[in-house]
């Protein structure tokens, strides 16, 4: 387990939770959050799904899901920085690339949205890079006024968690960071 909180428990996506994975993103409401299974790995569904699959298939890390009495109603994407495409921002020191873990992307469910799941994901998915041996977490998010890349989250939010500005990435993008 990554963490819990009264009603919700947080868990790595794994080959047992895949399905459980598959399930949340097909949901009502998934496909219409820009598009995509996960904004910074996958973009729609076919090959970029099949990558997905595989990387959960091998062990590699991709994130975490949040379930509420045992179903899957919430996604963070959270793995080392090197597995994304690139995202932007400052580059990595020397010799840390690994040790740079990249939260990117969230998704919820319509029927857990407006409960303030965002700062718990965000709490999980750190507590998640600790325990795999990140020094650094950084994520992208954006202003709570921007028209796009809201799925990354907001700024108000990673901020509320201890994280602070280290640049941009993108226009509109904001790279914020968090040391371990």
């Amino acid at each position: 387990m990554v963490a819990s909180g009264t009603d919700w428990e947080f868990r790595e996506v794994d080959a047992e939770r895949w399905p459980d994975l598959v399930r949340l993103f097909e949901s009502r409401g998934a496909r219409s959050t820009a598009g995509a299974w996960c904004g910074g790995r996958c973009r729609g569904a076919g090959a970029e799904t099949q990558a997905l699959a595989q990387r959960v298939q091998s062990g590699a890390p991709v994130g975490i899901l949040g379930y509420r009495d045992g179903e899957p109603a919430a996604w963070c994407s959270v793995a080392p920085r090197p597995t994304y495409r690139d995202l932007g921002g400052a580059p990595d020191a020397a010799g840390m690339a690994d040790s740079v873990w990249s939260v990117v992307c969230f998704f919820v469910a319509r029927s857990s949205r407006g409960e303030g799941l965002a700062h718990r994901l965000i709490e999980a998915a750190v507590a998640h890079a600790r325990a795999r041996g990140a020094s650094v977490v950084e994520a992208y998010p954006v202003d709570a006024d921007s028209p796009s890349y809201r799925f990354m989250g907001l700024t108000s939010w990673f901020e509320a968690a201890g994280f602070r500005r280290a640049g941009t990435a993108g226009s509109r993008r904001h790279m914020m960071r968090l040391a371990l």
